[in-house]
């Protein structure tokens, strides 16, 4: 990745920037419409309401994408008996009218799958002449709801690590992110439908397709629903996490400094976490959720196009963020010549500094809260890369740290950039990661119920890689 470094004189920083033509473009890959269907079951087999969980379209969907400044966004619905064919028939041709009639909005084709053994998880579909074939066939033979009566041989581990098998030998691989990892959690560190040991497999098993997980869960607008059902804070729940809460917005799996997220980056995997809105009903018209972008944005550094947006996915050149809080987020790590950013791996000499230069965009606008939220601190996080660990339930990092927390008297201000340096020396492999909030608090804390959310904003880097010789 050619990032841009901090310090570089505004001609040398505009060369740099010519010379590369990736942007930060924002995104979300889960989203729901009409073809999230609900069902009546008191029909056998089950037939479709259409509307009857979600009543937008997806040029609906796409309209309000652009209108929160989203540059790519999936279509993502969830299944149930025979709704691959519902997926074929009827939401592939509106995606395509989708795609004629927003196309400042780069759209792909994909689902939200019925996880075997697991919940859920966003399936992402290269944009290609057959991809309507392809998710057909993959939702057919692996979506755990899709036969009537329900096959039990379909809800196993054995059944999605086939499925990811047949992914990663596509010529055309997809992506697979796993949706709210932690929201069946019965407490800290009690996992249910989801645990460390599964996603380890599913990233053995499939290394390009299966690539991470949901930091930030969406339905996180259920404090401003307007359903009057809704009354009790309990049911007010940010993400519905209602086993355990999530802790600034994020899932206890990426939030928790040195917890499951940093064991796997302890390891060198590349798995990487994403933000969604998860958008199935708008919170003025009794649901919980944020329009796509209008509160959690993905963002990708790539040419606007797909096949430069999924690869910039796979390569977890992404970072994260709620609220706006930042638009931009530059993180490169340097010794000499040598240079990398987010979702690279460099190799430095042993003994000697590496500088991480981080550069942030504080955009001094109004985010779609009607708030202008200020970066209030930026942590440069670093933990050991010790290799696959021999116990694959593991869901912690002692050696990750904090080694810089960064405020306003010690980061330089360029306009409405953020620019900051930090050197160390480097004797072992590692990654570092970086993560900002918009408040006072030095971890993020588990979150109360019907919290206001733009009260509430962090941001995240996902890795730089580092190794020695």
């Amino acid at each position: 990745m050619a990032l841009v470094a901090s310090g570089c004189s505004d001609s040398e920083r505009a060369f740099q920037e010519q010379e590369d033509p990736r942007s930060w473009l924002a995104g979300d890959h889960h989203i729901h419409s009409q073809f999230s269907v609900g069902w009546d079951r008191t029909q056998t087999p089950p037939t479709p309401i259409f509307g009857g969980a979600v009543r937008y379209s997806i040029p609906q969907n796409a309209a309000m994408a652009r209108k929160f400044g989203l540059s790519w966004m999936v279509a993502t619905d969830h299944g149930g008996p025979n709704h691959s064919k519902i997926n074929l028939e009827q939401a592939y041709p509106e995606l395509l009218q989708s795609r004629r009639d927003i196309s400042e909005v780069i759209q792909f084709y994909g689902m939200e799958l019925d996880t075997p053994a697991g919940e859920h998880s966003s399936l992402i579909i290269p944009h290609s002449h057959d991809e309507a074939d392809v998710l057909y066939k993959l939702e057919l033979n692996f979506g755990r709801v899709e036969v009537f009566p329900v096959d039990s041989t379909r809800n196993t581990e054995r059944k999605m690590l086939e499925a990811l098998t047949v992914m990663q030998d596509m010529d055309l691989r997809p992506l697979v992110i796993a949706n709210h990892p932690a929201r069946t959690a019965t407490g800290d560190g009690v996992y249910v439908a989801y645990d460390p040991e599964e996603f380890r497999r599913w990233n053995d098993t499939a290394p390009d397709v299966a690539v991470g997980m949901a930091g930030a869960p969406g339905h996180q607008a259920f404090a401003f629903s307007t359903n009057p059902a809704i009354t009790d804070p309990q049911m007010r729940i940010r993400g519905g996490y209602r086993g355990f809460p999530t802790m600034g917005g994020f899932d206890q799996l990426t939030a928790k400094l040195g917890g499951f997220w940093d064991s796997m980056l302890g390891e060198g995997r590349h798995w990487w976490i994403t933000a969604n809105s998860d958008s199935h009903v708008h919170f003025s018209e009794g649901g919980g959720d944020f329009w796509p972008g209008e509160y959690s944005k993905t963002y990708v550094y790539a040419e606007k196009s797909h096949d430069s947006i999924m690869e910039g996915i796979r390569a977890g050149n992404i970072f994260v963020t709620t609220g706006d809080l930042v638009s931009e987020l530059f993180v490169e790590v340097v010794q000499g010549r040598t240079r990398g950013g987010i979702g690279e791996e460099i190799e430095v000499s042993a003994r000697k500094n590496v500088t991480v230069s981080i550069r942030v965009l504080d955009p001094d606008s109004l985010n779609a809260g009607g708030r202008n939220p200020e970066v209030n601190r930026i942590d440069l996080i670093v933990g050991d890369v010790t290799g696959i660990s021999d116990d694959p339930t593991i869901d912690s990092n002692s050696s990750v740290r904090v080694v810089r927390r960064f405020t306003a008297d010690e980061w330089e201000r360029e306009g409405e950039f953020l620019t900051m340096d930090y050197s160390f020396p480097v004797d072992r492999p590692i990654f570092i990661r970086v993560r900002g909030t918009n408040t006072d608090e030095l971890e993020p804390v588990v979150d109360p119920p019907a919290e206001d959310p733009w009260s509430d904003l962090w941001f995240y880097s996902n890795p730089v890689f580092v190794t020695t010789r």
